[in-house]
């Protein structure tokens, strides 16, 4: 398994993966500053990972903590959680990493617990967090793997596997798990400009566990849908919305657009910690917005023109009725929605197409 992070005496330990393919060196973190450094800098990215890093931030800055009383610690904690949240804005996992320690943490100093007691419990939360991270996706993966045709090509946008999570992956543990039931599945990934997640790091990962996968231009796309070349469409998601909207790394959009065109179905794969009940649709979603020079340079080299205006989004929203179904580790969502999606929120049955695990 690819050891995207991880919980050391010494700190958080993080692959960085600016440096990927050609380069694996770590990055260890010893306090909630540079946890939080870490991922704005997209040295650990991927909603999940993203969302546990936040966890394992928050637990480490109050073990970290010197205060010797719990009102010093909670003006410490605000502080903790308020640098961490503010990292990145659309993935909806980094808040609910938060808050996963932030609730433990409020519990605990409600009955007075001792400061020595919350370290130790706040620790044992965020490391739970990263073994139930790859649980879940395996579930995710089992469900999403009967959606795959058993032979042929699946085309996937930025990087949704184990370098976007705790290992294993949301889109990528699909085809995973499509292939250890025997699938014969191959990839198509494309580039995922500005910053090349689907050559630097999607690439590298399929190489890496020998599944067989072509890299393609973003732009190319629709041609080899044309051609029937792409059976499937299967991307991972940063938030999606109560009614189904999903946001995903900018260029989603348009894959999900050219694959209703070519009657291509489109999957989306995410644990059920990425759908935020409280925002009702894509258009409420903030997207982050990246520095130009990820555009202008490549490799340190601008590329561009000087004098010319940048635009760099990082995420796009894909509109529910373009999305085949939603797959989580409790099931298969389908439309509509916003029916399913509460459904399985609160455990009840409607009439569409999902499952409880």
């Amino acid at each position: 398994m690819i050891p995207t992070l991880e919980w050391l005496p010494e700190g958080v330990n993080f692959l960085d993966q600016t440096k990927l393919p050609f380069e694996e060196t770590y990055v260890l973190a010893t306090d909630y500053k540079q946890v939080a450094t870490v991922i704005k800098d997209m040295v650990v990215r991927g909603a999940m990972a993203i969302g546990v890093s936040a966890a394992m931030g928050v637990a480490l800055g109050i073990d970290r903590s010197t205060a010797t009383t719990l009102p010093n610690l909670a003006s410490e904690v605000d502080l903790i959680c308020k640098t961490l949240a503010e990292t990145r804005p659309t993935a909806v996992n980094l808040f609910w990493g938060i808050g996963q320690i932030r609730d433990l943490y409020n519990e605990l100093t409600s009955k007075n617990t001792p400061i020595v007691e919350i370290k130790k419990a706040v620790v044992v939360l965020a490391r739970r967090l990263y073994d139930e991270d790859i649980a879940n996706l395996r579930k995710l993966g089992a469900f999403g793997a009967a959606l795959l045709p058993q032979q042929g090509t699946v085309l996937t946008h930025c990087n949704a596997g184990a370098l976007a999570a705790c290992g294993y992956g949301s889109a990528l543990g699909v085809i995973r798990a499509a292939i250890e039931r025997g699938q014969k599945i191959d990839v198509f990934a494309d580039e995922t400009r500005p910053f090349n997640q689907g050559t630097r790091l999607t690439a590298w990962e399929l190489v890496k566990d020998n599944i067989p996968t072509t890299l393609i231009c973003d732009n190319m796309a629709g041609y080899f849908m044309s051609k029937g070349r792409i059976q499937a469409v299967i991307v991972g998601a940063d938030r999606i919305a109560a009614n189904g909207d999903t946001a995903n790394k900018i260029g989603t959009y348009s894959v999900s657009i050219l694959a209703k065109e070519h009657g291509i179905p489109f999957y989306v794969a995410a644990p059920f910690n990425t759908i935020d009940l409280e925002t009702a649709s894509g258009d409420l979603i903030p997207i982050e917005q990246r520095a130009a020079r990820e555009v202008t340079h490549v490799k340190g080299v601008q590329v561009t023109p000087h004098g010319v205006s940048i635009e760099n989004p990082a995420f796009d929203v894909t509109p529910a009725k373009y999305v085949t179904a939603i797959i989580t580790e409790r099931g298969v969502l389908r439309a509509p929605y916003g029916e399913s999606i509460q459904a399985m929120a609160t455990g009840a049955t409607v009439q569409t197409e999902f499952a409880i695990a």
